[in-house]
């Protein structure tokens, strides 16, 4: 009788409290979270099943033995086709870290010279920036590419087979967006601190090294891992400037593996979750900041 009477109550509980609105919401979640989380599970799950299960019609939702075939084809040297893909995980990061970096400190300088300092053309050259951005990759590669050679001529400095190169084209799409999160979150920070600490002594590099970056460390870590995203995801620039396999970044390398005559999609898929992982990784152990960060930024001043 009790457990009729608790049953009855979550029932009338359930009933009480049900509106439509509410329905919508929590099914219009349901399917939200679905459709994000299912293919990072489905990409996962295919990693560790046999071709087999993967060529077959119908579905395999859960392996029916995780293997670590693929893993070993990507990572073990004594295994058959075997795909060295460690070093092309050096690659990304040799790629990928310095970009990070870079963009940060060269977008931090640029983005206080462009909020605090008073100089003719600044909105000018803010809204240049931005312009920049707004273009495709696509557009641009050849103009970048064609300035590159020129100056190749004029150096001698070889741009294919070159990480540092594809650090410098990555660069040209990643610091305009850069500078403007950085310019709209330097616009929160009260320039009467600043202004306070140069009536002190202070220079303008101690004042943007003591007081403006501690203030902006949740817009430098969003800056760090949005240019860290996508050094490491980008496939287009890489593709054009990379033609060694020794140098193949990540994305190239799992367009190779697909791209082979018999291609193997459980490799290709233990591959893309190696490429993720990092990124999920970042992601969560610096959610804190990244909202901040990308909240505040978004904000002018």
């Amino acid at each position: 009788m009790t457990a009729r009477t608790e049953k009855m109550s979550v029932i009338d509980y359930v009933a009480h409290n049900f509106t439509w609105g509410r329905f919508f919401f929590w099914m219009g979640l349901l399917v939200f979270v679905t459709s994000v989380v299912f293919p990072f599970y489905w990409m996962f799950a295919s990693s560790f099943k046999s071709g087999a299960e993967i060529a077959g019609r119908a579905p395999v939702w859960v392996p029916g033995e995780w293997r670590l075939d693929a893993y070993q084809q990507l990572f073990n040297p004594d295994w058959d086709r075997f795909q060295n893909f460690g070093q092309n995980v050096v690659n990304s990061v040799k790629v990928a870290v310095p970009t990070s970096i870079l963009a940060v400190v060269l977008s931090t300088l640029g983005a206080y010279a462009i909020v605090r300092l008073k100089f003719k053309g600044k909105n000018f050259m803010l809204n240049s920036i931005l312009m920049i951005y707004l273009f495709p990759g696509v557009l641009l590669i050849i103009p970048l590419f064609a300035m590159l050679a020129q100056v190749s001529r004029w150096t001698g400095i070889e741009i294919q087979d070159n990480l540092a190169i594809l650090v410098l084209t990555y660069l040209a799409q990643t610091l305009p967006v850069a500078m403007y999160m950085l310019s709209n979150y330097f616009r929160t920070i009260p320039n009467e601190i600043e202004q306070a600490a140069l009536i002190d002594g202070c220079s303008r590099f101690d004042v943007i090294w003591r007081i403006v970056l501690p203030l902006a460390v949740p817009a430098l870590v969003s800056v760090g891992i949005y240019t860290f995203m996508i050094a490491w995801n980008e496939f287009l620039y890489a593709f054009v400037f990379l033609n060694s396999h020794e140098l193949f970044t990540i994305p190239i390398k799992i367009n190779t593996i697909f791209n082979d005559p018999s291609p193997q999609m459980n490799v290709v898929m233990a591959a893309s979750t190696v490429m993720t992982l990092p990124i999920v990784i970042l992601f969560f152990g610096l959610q804190r900041y990244l909202s901040e960060g990308l909240s505040a930024g978004g904000v002018k001043g």
